[in-house]
């Protein structure tokens, strides 16, 4: 694999062996980010399950105290009140029937989705288009439901959702390298905290086995998993 001149001179700032506190990681990360562009700071987590097995799949959402420093474009399907609440909230593009049609003739900019419950009937015929991009609105992150005002708050304001891979990975964005390390490390308690608390029971020996760190375009840093309970300490 070619390798650039900066990945390089990053690459070789990093002790390979070495696991580092999440605060060395941060600080490091930020050190080393040469990219010209703001990048994310990005986290890899290996859980001890097998996501094969439906009670062990690990999937939830988590809002980011810190928010994702992303502008997160949202579609709403809603009609009648509910359409002029998820404007007022900032939704990027609201309809029913006719932003469904828009969908089906390849409008999707727009990076989340949420619909009322009303309107999955219309929604679902969609998911050949939305599921493979994973927009398909979802009544377990929230993501259907009639409160859509508060739906669209929290995916601006800084909510993401997190899914296990089949190779029992996480992989989630935690925030902009322009972001404090303060502000960078409250957004990782808060991502781990979720992870703990959704920790299976069928899930059993270490849960948290492995952690990496990196920003978008950088080498990825080994994190101690035992240091994760110490976290807390930025959630209080």
């Amino acid at each position: 694999m070619k390798v650039g001149k900066r990945f390089k001179e990053a690459l070789a700032k990093v002790d390979r062996l070495k696991r580092y506190t999440f605060e060395e990681a941060v600080a490091l990360i930020k050190e080393i980010a040469k990219a010209k562009f703001n990048e994310t700071l990005e986290i890899a987590v290996r859980l001890g399950v097998d996501p094969r097995h439906a009670d062990q799949m690990v999937r939830g959402t988590v809002s980011l105290p810190s928010g994702t420093g992303r502008d997160v474009r949202v579609a709403v399907f809603a009609k009648g009140d509910k359409e002029k609440e998820a404007l007022d909230a900032g939704a990027d593009v609201v309809g029913a029937e006719d932003l469904a049609a828009k969908v089906q003739g390849g409008f999707l900019d727009f990076d989340k989705a949420v619909a009322t419950p009303d309107l999955m009937g219309v929604v679902g015929r969609l998911g050949k288009i939305l599921g493979p991009r994973g927009l398909m609105p979802n009544a377990k992150l929230g993501t259907v439901t009639f409160d859509v005002g508060a739906a669209v708050k929290d995916l601006k304001g800084g909510k993401i959702e997190f899914r296990v891979e089949k190779t029992g990975i996480i992989h989630a964005p935690v925030g902009r390298l322009s972001f404090t390390p303060q502000q960078l490390l409250i957004n990782v308690a808060a991502l781990m905290d979720a992870l703990v608390r959704l920790k299976p029971a069928a899930s059993k020996g270490a849960y948290i086995k492995a952690i990496s760190m990196s920003s978008t375009m950088g080498p990825g840093l080994k994190v101690d998993p035992l240091l994760v309970k110490d976290l807390k300490s930025y959630l209080a």
